[in-house]
């Protein structure tokens, strides 16, 4: 049988009860449903909620309630309403906000799905009506050119998407990506559309490879891995054909180039690799690691970074590496974290500018799933990220909450002016 929930009149409160609100997250300015009282200034919050009664768990409280005052109390209703306190007009302005955060997380939402829906056409583009493939790229890529190069920059989101749709997620990542890491080394508007063209369509040659052998989980054998590396010769003959310019070509031949010469189709060294390139070779690389075939062999946006710059810094172009690290920040979207308060979360989405500052979706038991609260750090100023996780790192009911794996994809918002 469960346990019966105890109550308590506001009157009883004091510094040691763990308190329980049945109130949704937007109704108080706490930081959290369920609490310890730490001090007289959450009970004088706790009183100016108005409630006629509080839930407390005694068995996580560290002493008994005060006792209940004997003197009669008018309970007839104030003939006015009453005046909103400070702190409850403080708890109206942070429910404010954070309507306003969410919907801008849904629009960017909606508006990658919007986008990934337009990525995926171009395959159906190329079949049917080839001439119009580099018009129809150009429109996607034009568009995220201008959130990304816009004036305030833009915050990166991560989305969880369907493991199954990685054939259209990943050349839509590893274009964001790309076009992100560019603003980063100071590219301009055309290098940028060309970096950008390049990024969207630089697996075109896969087209060509047999599914059986595209979607085989490694280990490939020896003829397999051959023709799957075609896939940049094909490419490049397709591009060609389609009259792309030979910036996008390049990119399209030399994504798999490693600057250490280990790469293909033609172990190319650094100077010999262009420097659009050497972007989206390190852009690619990040979301093979992140995004392989089989989920569960993915990586941490963290742990790909590290393993990138520990383990692989040889493969990349120096500058462009440390560039993209900087840009992805110290918690990159996409990453499981746990705050100083020992909760954990998710990191939904930063900005370059500010790297321990993320937007983030907080677990709490006591809120629904698709109700789960996000919260800017730039606008909490008392919470702070303690470390970076793993998935395995968290409890399971915890995991399964902030679902951090399946598909994780990238999407650019335009940072907006006075947030």
């Amino acid at each position: 049988m469960p346990e019966t929930p105890s109550y308590i009149s506001p009157e009883q409160l004091c510094v040691g009860l763990y308190i329980q609100l049945e109130l949704g997250w937007w109704e108080h300015s706490f930081a959290f449903g369920n609490f310890k009282i730490k001090d007289a200034a959450q009970i004088k919050a706790l009183r100016e909620l108005g409630l006629q009664r509080l839930r407390y768990d005694p068995a996580r409280s560290d002493c008994e309630p005060l006792a209940l005052s004997q003197e009669p109390k008018d309970s007839a209703p104030p003939s006015e309403p009453p005046t909103p306190s400070p702190e409850q007009l403080k708890a109206l302005k942070r429910a404010e906000k954070l309507r306003v955060l969410r919907k801008r997380v849904a629009e960017v939402d909606r508006k990658f799905v919007e986008t990934s829906q337009r990525a995926k056409a171009l395959n159906q583009t190329l079949r049917q009506q080839p001439e119009e493939l580099l018009k129809q790229a150009g429109a996607v890529v034009s568009e995220l050119v201008d959130s990304v190069l816009g004036e305030d920059g833009a915050v990166l989101h991560s989305i969880n998407g369907k493991a199954s749709d990685n054939a259209y997620y990943h050349p839509l990542n590893v274009t964001v990506l790309s076009l992100m890491l560019g603003r980063q080394l100071g590219y301009d508007s055309e290098a940028c559309h060309s970096l950008g063209l390049g990024a969207l369509l630089h697996d075109l040659g896969k087209l060509e490879i047999p599914s059986k052998v595209l979607l085989k989980p490694p280990p490939l054998t020896g003829p397999e891995q051959k023709l799957l590396q075609l896939h940049t010769v094909f490419g490049q003959r397709l591009g060609q054909q389609l009259m792309f310019d030979d910036e996008v070509l390049r990119i399209i031949y030399e994504h798999h180039e490693y600057c250490d010469g280990s790469g293909y189709p033609r172990q190319l060294h650094e100077a010999a690799i262009g420097r659009l390139s050497r972007v989206v070779s390190i852009t690619n690389h990040f979301d093979n690691l992140c995004n392989p075939l089989n989920p569960r062999d993915g990586l941490s946006p963290h742990e790909a970074l590290s393993r990138m710059f520990a383990q692989q810094r040889s493969l990349f172009d120096e500058v462009a590496l440390k560039a993209f690290i900087r840009c992805m920040g110290i918690y990159p979207p996409g990453s499981l974290v746990q705050l100083e308060d020992q909760r954990y979360a998710l990191v939904l989405a930063m900005h370059p500018t500010l790297p321990t500052k993320p937007t983030l979706m907080l677990y709490d038991a006591q809120v629904p799933k698709e109700e789960a609260l996000i919260l800017d750090l730039e606008q909490e100023p008392t919470l702070a990220i303690a470390r970076s996780l793993r998935p395995a790192q968290l409890p399971p009911e915890e995991r399964d909450y902030l679902n951090p794996r399946q598909q994780l994809s990238y999407y650019v918002d335009p940072r907006r002016t006075g947030r």
